[in-house]
């Protein structure tokens, strides 16, 4: 249900954008739709995240600067710096305070070796940046039609491509196994 509603202001950006060919009016609708989707959060949590925090405040201050000074290139960074600032704390945390955000994440529904984490990490840290390194290039070498089809797809398509290594990367080590194996369905 979360991944759903943190979707919508993008869906509500390219659906906008596409309808009307409007950047800046895009723009002021997904700004919208993350405050709505902030409120949303904080109404069922009492509390927000961090990740929601941040992506709020890149969205809030790039929104606002591309309506301001009538430049979409504020926007079209937006992807880029949620991105970079993903890798960068996942790289930090581990340099600076030996703490490994993905293991704090995720570390209650996954039980891997420490070195396994650390692979984990860099992959993820490395994955963010490419991300945003990606978004620049299409950014700023394709029209903003296809930034904006990019925006939409793109974005959902690398995120699921890191899944699917994860996931493979662990099952390949022996770190997991088959999650619906039951007792009495294993093979002797």
């Amino acid at each position: 249900m979360r991944q759903f509603i943190e979707f919508i202001p993008i869906a509500l950006f390219v659906a906008v954008y596409f309808t009307t060919r409007d950047i800046y009016l895009a723009t002021a609708i997904l700004m919208a739709g993350v405050c709505v989707q902030v409120g949303f959060e904080y109404y069922q949590d009492k509390t927000l995240s961090k990740r929601t925090m941040m992506v709020f405040c890149v969205v809030i201050l790039a929104g606002a600067a591309t309506l301001v000074f009538q430049d979409e290139v504020f926007i079209k960074w937006k992807p880029t710096i949620v991105n970079w600032v993903f890798s960068v704390a996942l790289i930090g945390g581990h340099l600076l305070s030996r703490d490994n955000l993905l293991k704090k994440m995720l570390g209650e529904h996954l039980t891997l070796p420490d070195p396994v984490w650390r692979n984990l990490n860099y992959g993820w840290a490395l994955g963010f940046f490419f991300a945003g390194a990606l978004n620049l290039v299409v950014a700023y070498t394709y029209s903003t039609d296809i930034w904006v089809t990019y925006k939409l797809i793109g974005g959902f398509a690398i995120t699921l491509s890191y899944m699917v290594i994860t996931m493979v990367y662990l099952v390949k080590g022996g770190y997991i196994s088959d999650a619906d194996e039951t007792p009495a369905e294993s093979k002797d």
